[in-house]
């Protein structure tokens, strides 16, 4: 690596094929333009890698940081020369959970344009969890795309296909075969130069390989791909961390370990957008409060009477806004003194 890195031009070519915008660029003050611009391409427990315009490189942390607080996918500047971590820029998108037990939630991923959720067309196709997926991707502000994925095993893979298109409006579902290298055709669209996508779902789904699939045959490195018990579709856990990987003719695609359950907070914007349907109607109900149970003239229960709502797709909102109300933490105090508090004791 050259003694020093600096990006004095932020439009730098090199720098747009890492995904950085406009959006980043703005950020950048008169007096950090000598500044070394990295992006975050895998964070440890005491270390974080990444990628700038030289290629990979080891971001030096201050004394008391926490690499917690940084998600693969993030921007950062650091000094020429150390590469000690000088600050990271605001994000466009950031993909997050909170976990039992944790007051802080986990970082995901940052800056993604574009959210793989992927499952496969046999026991692991669950409605519910995908919503709950649909959810984390609207809140985070990347598009969601269902990746289907064994579609051989199944007797009938457009009965999966269609159910995965009614659980968003507009949402693109795409059905590929995780080894053929004609997935990479099908994800195209959303894998073209400079974007970034990221890929969710359980484990056994296929997510490690389709991302060695993305990647392409001359990677240097392979993602670990594992099996799964044929009594429940669930397989183990192969990926460990998050990285992000450069993908065959351009793109960056970013892993992350398998998870079967997701805990819904801080969604509410997610959530409206994914019951879309539900809060359209919810305007022309008879009152402003209603909770769409047992009001007179509520037009969700009309449009179950009808048949053009499913009663089950009712029932899915109602338990994601609660458990989302009960996990988002609340503020509490006199104004100007807030202090914040989970609902749910865990």
């Amino acid at each position: 690596m050259p003694p020093g890195i600096s990006v004095t031009d932020p439009v730098d070519p090199s720098l747009t094929a890492l995904g950085w915008t406009a959006f980043f660029a703005e950020q950048l003050l008169p007096a950090e333009s000598d500044l070394a611009i990295v992006r975050i391409a895998s964070v440890h427990r005491a270390r974080l890698t990444g990628l700038s315009i030289e290629g990979p490189v080891d971001v030096e942390l201050p004394v008391h940081a926490n690499t917690g607080d940084f998600a693969v996918g993030d921007w950062v500047l650091a000094e020429p020369r150390s590469l000690a971590l000088n600050r990271r820029l605001d994000r466009r998108t950031l993909l997050q959970r909170r976990i039992e037990g944790r007051k802080a939630p986990q970082l995901a991923a940052a800056n993604v344009d574009t959210l793989f959720i992927v499952t496969s067309c046999n026991l692991d196709f669950n409605p519910a969890r995908l919503e709950r997926y649909l959810a984390l991707s609207n809140q985070a502000g990347t598009e969601p795309v269902i990746v289907l994925t064994k579609a051989d095993t199944a007797e009938d893979a457009s009965t999966y296909q269609d159910e995965a298109a009614a659980l968003q409006r507009g949402l693109a579902v795409v059905t590929v075969n995780a080894r053929s290298p004609d997935s990479a055709l099908a994800l195209a669209p959303w894998c073209r130069p400079g974007r970034t996508v990221a890929m969710i779902g359980s484990s056994g789904v296929g997510k490690s390989t389709l991302v060695n699939t993305l990647a392409g045959p001359n990677r240097d490195t392979s993602q670990e791909t594992g099996g799964i018990r044929e009594r429940d579709a669930k397989g183990r856990h192969t990926t460990t961390a998050r990285s992000l990987h450069a993908i065959a003719g351009g793109g960056w695609i970013i892993d992350t370990p398998g998870m079967r359950t997701l805990n819904v907070s801080d969604a509410a914007e997610g959530i409206d957008t994914l019951f879309a349907e539900i809060t359209d109607l919810a305007p022309s109900c008879r009152f402003r409060d209603c909770t769409h149970a047992h009001e007179p003239g509520c037009a969700v229960q009309a449009a179950i009477a009808a048949g053009t709502l499913p009663a089950e797709r009712l029932a899915r909102w109602r338990k994601l806004l609660e458990e989302n109300r009960n996990n988002t933490p609340a503020q509490t105090g006199p104004r100007g003194n807030k202090t914040t508090s989970n609902r749910k004791k865990y």
